[in-house]
């Protein structure tokens, strides 16, 4: 037999960072001559980083290449046959096979598979107003959404930007945009930036953002998006809500994102209360043998609460890639889940966060204490030493972490490290008191601000009431 017809072939959808993770460590585990891989991407890019977008958009990384970390190319010459402007139209399970669609010609096909791998990435959410597709009005969730967004700002000469949302993406987009000297508008539902702050520390953020100049709308929800004169090309001219609008050369669309799961759903497959595909430990998608997920299309168990979140981050992507491939490749890997860890930062302010912010607790039915701590990034009389606050939460009665949240300069985003390891590990806030740091004045003081913290919530738990 020929050995097209002897060896196995997995289908992938989708060409960054889970898909192709995947589909690369099944080739390392799999030669060609037993495993045949096909992956369909229907962008113009593959394995980048969409996380590095605002910061190629604001100037900080050089060029666009920079951000893919594999081309096409690349893939092709490990023998993973990827096709670009390929769009996956149709996923038939009970035949094992899909139907994929070439985005220029229109052309169309089905193709076999022995072994899926469904990684079709998360879409932005976009406001149901007319005006939403206007020229001027930009996502950033793909390499194509960047070069659409600079081309854009090459199009006007206008220098002013509405950003629409004020989580991640918008804090982020909204400091490109500073970088780049816009004026720049920050229009935010919330009562304070950053929703997966707890509002205290939320607002912590805002004032940064003030003080870089950006202007905060808070508590205001996008009723409108006005254009220029009648035409086909006519073009974002400002951001209303009920109360003001707000002069717009450009639109950035910060609002979050939902999975990107229309195909999964039509093909019957089990979705969770957020949207996202639910799995098993395995990435093997529920009562389905032969299909795995990842991505910012799944949803995956918080390992503090003990629920199901949705969580887009590419750390998690990758490693649900290199899951699938292993298993995929005929070996054996686990995703056990997540505790909630991410960090950014607006000019220099930097933001950290892990586990559950009080709502978050609240939800999910715990009793918890909250301490709030300003130290230092270093010890106070070493030059540069800058401001830090952080918050902690911890179960009452049992003192167990349960989150925390940094804000502050240089030094304080990579703390909220020391806390994700000691959610991971279920430790109490008693047992991270005794936590061997690393200390040297030009890093943090004797005491570093998360040990001095976890001090005052263990003190906070004794005291608590029983």
């Amino acid at each position: 037999m020929s050995m097209s017809r002897t060896r196995e072939r997995l289908v992938v959808i989708g060409g960054d960072a889970a898909g192709m993770s995947a589909a690369s460590q099944a080739r390392r585990l799999k030669g060609p001559d037993r495993l045949e891989i096909v992956a369909f991407e229907r962008g113009h890019f593959s394995s980048y980083s969409a996380c590095g977008i605002p910061y190629w958009v604001g100037g900080g990384v050089g060029t666009r290449d920079r951000l893919i970390a594999r081309t096409p190319e690349e893939h092709r010459a490990r023998d993973i046959d990827l096709r670009m402007r390929t769009e996956v139209t149709e996923i038939d399970v009970a035949r094992c096979r899909v139907r994929a669609r070439d985005v220029d010609s229109g052309a169309e096909s089905w193709m076999s598979y022995d072994k899926l791998v469904i990684a079709t990435g998360a879409r932005p959410i976009r406001p149901d107003l007319p005006g939403a597709d206007a020229p001027g009005v930009h996502g950033v969730q793909t390499l194509d959404d960047g070069q659409a967004l600079l081309d854009s700002l090459a199009a006007t000469r206008g220098r002013r930007a509405v950003v629409v949302g004020a989580g991640y993406i918008g804090v982020e987009m909204a400091e490109a945009m500073i970088n780049r000297g816009y004026e720049v508008t920050v229009v935010n539902r919330g009562s304070q930036p950053m929703a997966t702050l707890d509002p205290d520390m939320g607002r912590l953020v805002n004032r940064a953002m003030e003080g870089l100049g950006i202007t905060m709308v808070n508590d205001a929800e996008v009723t409108k998006i006005l254009t220029g004169a009648a035409g086909p090309g006519r073009r974002v001219r400002a951001v209303g809500t009920d109360a003001a609008e707000y002069p717009a050369d450009v639109v950035i669309l910060g609002i979050g994102v939902r999975p990107e799961t229309a195909l999964a759903r039509a093909a019957g497959l089990p979705l969770g209360a957020h949207g996202g595909l639910l799995t098993d430990l395995a990435m093997r998608v529920r009562g389905h043998e032969n299909i795995w997920a990842g991505g910012d299309c799944v949803e995956v168990l918080d390992l503090v609460s003990g629920r199901m979140r949705h969580i887009a981050l590419g750390t998690h992507a990758n490693k649900h890639g290199q899951v699938m491939g292993t298993n995929v490749g005929g070996g054996y890997a686990t995703f056990p889940g997540v505790v909630g860890t991410a960090v950014s930062k607006v000019c220099d302010l930097e933001i950290g966060r892990t586990g559950l912010r009080e709502k978050d607790a609240r939800r999910a039915g715990l009793r918890y204490e909250t301490v709030v701590v300003e130290s230092t990034s270093r010890a106070g009389y070493y030059p540069d030493a800058a401001p830090m606050t952080v918050k902690m939460l911890a179960e009452r009665r049992t003192g167990r972490l349960l989150g925390v949240q940094i804000v502050g300069r240089e030094g304080a985003a990579k703390r909220v490290d020391i806390a994700a390891v000691a959610l991971t590990a279920g430790m109490t806030v008693e047992e991270m008191t005794s936590l061997d740091l690393g200390y040297a004045p030009p890093f943090s003081p004797v005491w570093d601000p998360v040990l001095v913290t976890a001090r005052k919530a263990a003190a906070a738990v004794a005291e608590a009431p029983r």
